[in-house]
């Protein structure tokens, strides 16, 4: 008996049951092309095409054409694409990969005469996966939180909510990318550029903490913070709506008896008077503590030209 069980396959085995050496670590990156599901179908297959076109044309620009040439177990996901890459290399393809991206499609929106425009999610991770060079290559956990990640609301909304002729690409990394490749002080980007969120998926069992990143931003960058966690400054009130990619409509009150609210950049003197000033009420999409373009840049004396 015991000479047939050895003829077993060994690949077979389940999880903890024998010690085997892990998969080789690989970065992943991966694209989205923002509503392709509603685009005509006829413009599908267009997009299908000319997502790793475009990604190659970033890469070359960004002096990484060998990274390019050299990807692991390359996909295409029908409005997206996605492959493995050295992982030392992470810190070259956040920056400056990603913003040279934004580049290549703003050219390619802005230049391409009667073609679809294109904007795209992208998600970054790191961790173990084969590289069999089949088509089962490439997979594991690492890989499906890529797209988890590339499906998550955070990197939705910021997406949705940037102008579309600015705003070219959302990124979002994951808290083991941004902790090794940006606050480990590899990638030519202060972590001041980033933004933590807690990345969920409407239906799915997921939620991690990761970072957004957006190249040429047009809109507000938020935090989203956990239900149980304290909130800093005003307080909320978790009545509003869901807005698109699933960001609540947070109700945000300021108020500061006797002086002033500032929201943005004060340049200048300010003057208080010995009366009450109402607080500003903010209504929209903040969440958490806010920062980007959500407050109001006052340059000179707040007072001046009020009477």
């Amino acid at each position: 008996m015991r000479e047939h069980i050895s003829d077993l396959p060994l690949e077979g085995a389940g999880p903890c049951t024998r010690s085997r050496p892990l998969p080789a670590y690989r970065g992943i990156l991966a694209v989205d092309a923002k509503g392709f599901t509603g685009r005509p179908a006829i413009e599908h297959e267009v997009i299908s095409r000319a997502v790793p076109e475009l990604l190659e044309t970033a890469f070359t620009r960004a002096g990484l054409q060998e990274l390019w040439d050299n990807r692991k177990f390359p996909a295409t996901t029908g409005d997206g694409y996605v492959f493995g890459f050295d992982p030392s290399l992470m810190p070259f393809v956040i920056h400056p990969l990603l913003l040279t991206l934004q580049d290549v499609l703003t050219d390619f929106n802005v230049l391409s005469h009667g073609a679809v425009p294109i904007r795209l999610r992208a998600s970054l991770h790191v961790g173990p996966l084969p590289d069999t060079g089949d088509e089962f290559s490439g997979n594991g956990t690492a890989r499906n939180d890529t797209h988890r990640l590339l499906d998550s609301r955070p990197v939705k909304a910021v997406l949705a909510s940037h102008k579309e002729n600015v705003t070219h690409v959302a990124a979002i990394l994951s808290g083991r990318c941004y902790e090794d490749a940006v606050a480990g002080g590899y990638t030519g980007l202060h972590p001041d550029h980033f933004v933590e969120v807690i990345a969920t998926v409407d239906g799915k069992p997921f939620s991690q903490q990761a970072w957004i990143y957006v190249p040429q931003p047009s809109g507000p960058l938020y935090e989203e913070v956990p239900s149980d966690s304290a909130v800093e400054g005003p307080a909320r009130e978790d009545t509003g709506p869901l807005e698109s990619g699933g960001a609540r409509n947070w109700h945000v009150t300021n108020s500061a008896p006797n002086g002033n609210v500032n929201t943005g950049t004060v340049h200048g003197g300010q003057s208080v008077g010995n009366y009450n000033v109402a607080g500003d009420h903010v209504e929209g999409n903040k969440a958490g503590r806010v920062r980007g373009f959500q407050g109001d840049q006052v340059h000179g004396a707040k007072h001046q030209g009020r009477q």
